[in-house]
Parts: C-alpha cells; sequence; structure tokens
C-alpha cells in the first residue's frame, strides 16, 4: 500500500522518465507500428493507383494554364466542375496570392497536351467553370509531354536513391559497426515513408519540388541520429543514459527549432512550391522525434546491452 502511494506521490516527469528508461524495448512498437502502417498506406497507393504517390503535371506530363484573377472564388467547387468534363483526369485548381489578396488562379490537368481538341475543351471547361473570357485575359499555358514528365520522375527518384545510398554509406564507414549505423539508416528512411504516407493521405500532388524536400529531409534526418549514435557510442562520460538525456537536449533543440522554422513559413509563405516543401519537412521532423529518440535509441541500447553480456564496455 505504501509502495502505491509513493508512485501516486511521483512527479509525471519522473513517471515518464521511469518508462522512457525501462520500458524503452516495449516503446519500441510505436515507430515501428508507425513504419508498418506507413508502408501499408503507401502500399494501398500503389495497389489503387498504380503509383505510390500523386504526381503533378511537372512529373507525370500535361497542361497548366495560369490565369490573372483578382476575385475570391471556391476553387474546390471550380475543381469538381472541371473535373466532371475530365472524369478520367487528376485535376488541380490552386489560387496565386499576393499580400494575402487573390492575384490569379493555377488550373492543372494530366491531359494530352500534344491534342489541341483536348487542350482546347480543357480551356472551354475553365472558361465556364470561371465564368470569364479567356480570350480577353493574358493567360499562360505551359504543356509538359508525358515521356519528359516521366523523365523527370525517373531522374528524381534514381537521385533520391543515390543521395540515401551515399548517406547510408558514410554512416557505415564512420561508424564501422552494423547494428548502430542500420539504426541510423533505419530512422532516416522511416522519417521519408512516414511524411509520404502522411502526404498521400492530405491528397497533396507531388512536384519536384516535393523531391528536393524529401531530399532536405535526408540531411534533417541523419543530423539527430548521428549526433545520438556519436555521443553515446563515442563518449566515455557518464553512464548511457546521461549521454542519451545530453544527445536529446541538444537534438530536440535542433529539431524544435526547425520545426517552428517551418510552421512560420507554412503561414507566411505565399507559394505553393515553399508550402509543399515546408509540409514535407514538418511531417517528417515530427516524424524523426520517435524516429531518433524512440526507435534509435532503443535498438541502441540494445546494443549496448547485448555487448556488456559479451564483456565489452561502451
Amino acid at each position: 500500500m505504501e509502495q502505491q502511494n509513493t508512485q501516486l506521490k511521483k512527479p509525471i516527469k519522473q513517471i515518464l522518465f521511469e518508462i522512457y528508461d525501462k520500458k524503452y524495448k516495449l516503446l519500441l512498437i510505436i515507430p515501428f507500428l508507425m513504419l508498418l502502417l506507413a508502408l501499408a498506406q503507401i502500399g494501398y497507393q500503389f495497389y489503387k493507383t498504380g503509383d505510390f504517390i500523386k504526381r503533378d503535371v511537372s512529373l507525370k506530363g500535361g497542361v497548366t494554364v495560369t490565369i490573372p484573377f483578382d476575385k475570391n472564388i471556391d476553387i474546390n467547387q471550380i475543381e469538381k466542375q472541371i473535373s466532371s468534363q475530365f472524369p478520367r483526369n487528376d485535376i488541380a485548381v490552386r489560387t496565386l496570392r499576393s499580400a494575402g489578396a487573390v492575384v490569379g488562379i493555377i488550373v492543372e490537368a494530366d491531359i494530352n497536351g500534344n491534342d489541341k481538341t483536348e487542350v482546347q475543351n480543357f480551356l472551354n471547361a475553365i472558361e465556364t467553370s470561371l465564368k470569364a473570357d479567356l480570350s480577353k485575359v493574358d493567360y499562360g499555358i505551359e504543356i509538359i509531354g508525358s515521356s519528359l514528365g516521366a523523365s523527370f520522375f525517373k531522374e528524381s527518384l534514381i537521385a533520391l536513391a543515390v543521395a540515401f545510398l551515399f548517406m547510408g554509406l558514410v554512416v557505415l564507414i564512420y561508424f564501422r559497426t552494423f547494428i548502430p549505423s542500420i539504426a541510423v539508416i533505419l530512422a532516416a528512411f522511416s522519417d521519408m515513408v512516414v511524411a509520404l504516407a502522411v502526404i498521400n493521405l492530405l491528397d497533396v500532388r507531388i512536384g519536384t519540388a516535393g523531391i528536393a524536400a524529401f531530399l532536405m529531409l535526408i540531411g534533417y534526418s541523419v543530423d539527430t541520429d548521428i549526433l545520438l549514435t556519436v555521443r553515446v557510442l563515442k563518449r566515455k562520460e557518464g553512464t548511457v543514459m546521461d549521454r542519451i538525456i545530453s544527445s536529446i537536449k541538444t537534438g530536440m533543440t535542433m529539431t524544435v527549432t526547425a520545426i517552428i522554422s517551418t510552421i512560420v513559413a507554412l503561414a507566411v509563405t505565399q507559394s505553393e512550391i515553399i508550402k509543399q516543401i515546408m509540409l514535407i519537412l514538418l511531417i517528417g521532423l515530427i516524424a524523426d522525434i520517435f524516429n531518433t529518440w524512440i526507435q534509435n535509441v532503443g535498438l541502441l541500447r540494445i546494443y549496448i546491452e547485448r555487448k556488456a553480456k559479451k564483456g565489452i564496455v561502451i
């Protein structure tokens, strides 16, 4: 009875610390469940659409029409009206803003830009939905062929894979131990997979800017993981848990600062490209908190315990 009363008197901070310290193997369920659910979502996305992400016209090919427009409109309603005339195509409508005011709209469709009849039908559908005569405005039209879009997508994936591969090689060469290196690589991979799954759920169409954001996310992810691994394995002062707590203080300061920066950028920017980059980074950074400070910490502690059983002190 006294033991129960003592437990109740403990501050929440101490209780959470004890759970984090003693139940780290059980806590590994959280990041691995996140990874499993993310992979399931991506698999379902591929099964349903034949593609693991939702690509915009820059990576798939199609037509982009930019129209000067200074009236507030319901872009969802406009998108539905145009989509009703092109049920087999992906239609996206977004506004252009300057100083908070609408200055234009962008309408995208993955139609065949080389088919003049289809392009004209697309323009007619936009006119009908906006109730505007496009011949009287100075609109812009950009056509990307499907083969060119597919080429962009393929080259972007190759660049992403090469960057991830070289990151993994650098980590392996630096630490020269398999499990800690794999833990760092797995955390970065998990961040990217979780970010991609959430982006799919949010129905965000990824363009070349999105691929750049995933490249940036590799750097952000590895940064905290290397900080953790270096302090735990390379430093000798204090206990393993002391080194982990020291890493958390530094790493979380870095991550929280980056999260605040991305939130501010999302709130103030008018650029859809910057918004897409910041959104991917924000999701990835939040996922990194779990993947670094639960997943990577747990795997490192298991590795250290096994070494200790063999008489190797780290």
